[in-house]
């Protein structure tokens, strides 16, 4: 409530003051539950915070990470956080999707998948149309879910919001969710990727030194 009273004063220039927000009421007291943060970040409010927010998440992991998004255009930050906690011995599935939209973002993420799998992350490509489902999950007890794709759009020019859960009930159903993407899709080799033409190579890299401004 407080954070679409913000956005709704930011854009309309109107006072919502005269409103009660929910802190301010009396309610009752909640038992049980879990962690939960909800973060709207923007251009405006926040800048930041959601590659922040990403290296951290990715850093904490002890045993496995799972994530999905359909566009994988990283900042230098979050493609060094995936290779060194895949180094560090952590199992780091990847999913997105094999045919994208944007063939523009679609070059540019497969100039890092030598990267990453050199590092040892697993990369799925899904084949059932345009995954568009932004979710993490992280050693069955931490689970993020939101509009955030892990590109610089994402991180520097859009509003964006995400709920960070600690519940490992939620996590498994997200979880199970992934795994579902992953037995549609088609995993990717590193010995294709060392056999792709070296135009389709120099091409992808070329694109991805635009990645800031996809």
């Amino acid at each position: 409530m407080e954070w679409f009273a913000s956005d709704w004063m930011q854009a309309t220039g109107e006072s919502l003051d005269q409103f009660k927000l929910i802190a301010e009421l009396e309610v009752e007291p909640i038992t049980g539950g879990f962690p939960a943060q909800v973060m709207g970040v923007g251009p405006t409010e926040r800048r930041g915070a959601t590659p922040q927010l990403f290296a951290n998440l990715i850093a904490s992991a002890q045993s496995e990470l799972i994530i999905s998004t359909p566009y994988f255009v990283p900042d230098a930050t979050l493609l060094e956080s995936l290779r060194a906690v895949a180094h560090r011995g952590v199992s780091v599935t990847l999913i997105y999707p094999k045919v994208n939209d944007s063939w523009i973002v679609s070059a540019a993420s497969r100039s890092y998948y030598h990267q990453l799998l050199d590092a040892g992350c697993v990369i799925h490509e899904f084949k059932g149309g345009l995954l568009h489902a932004k979710t993490l999950t992280i050693d069955g007890c931490v689970s993020l879910i939101g509009s955030s794709n892990l590109d610089l759009r994402s991180f520097d020019l859009n509003y964006e919001n995400n709920i960070l859960l600690q519940d490992p009930a939620i996590t498994l159903e997200i979880f199970e969710r992934q795994q579902s993407y992953i037995a549609s899709s088609d995993r990717v080799e590193l010995s294709t990727v060392l056999t792709w033409p070296y135009h389709r190579r120099i091409w992808n890299n070329v694109i991805a030194t635009i990645g800031p401004v996809l």
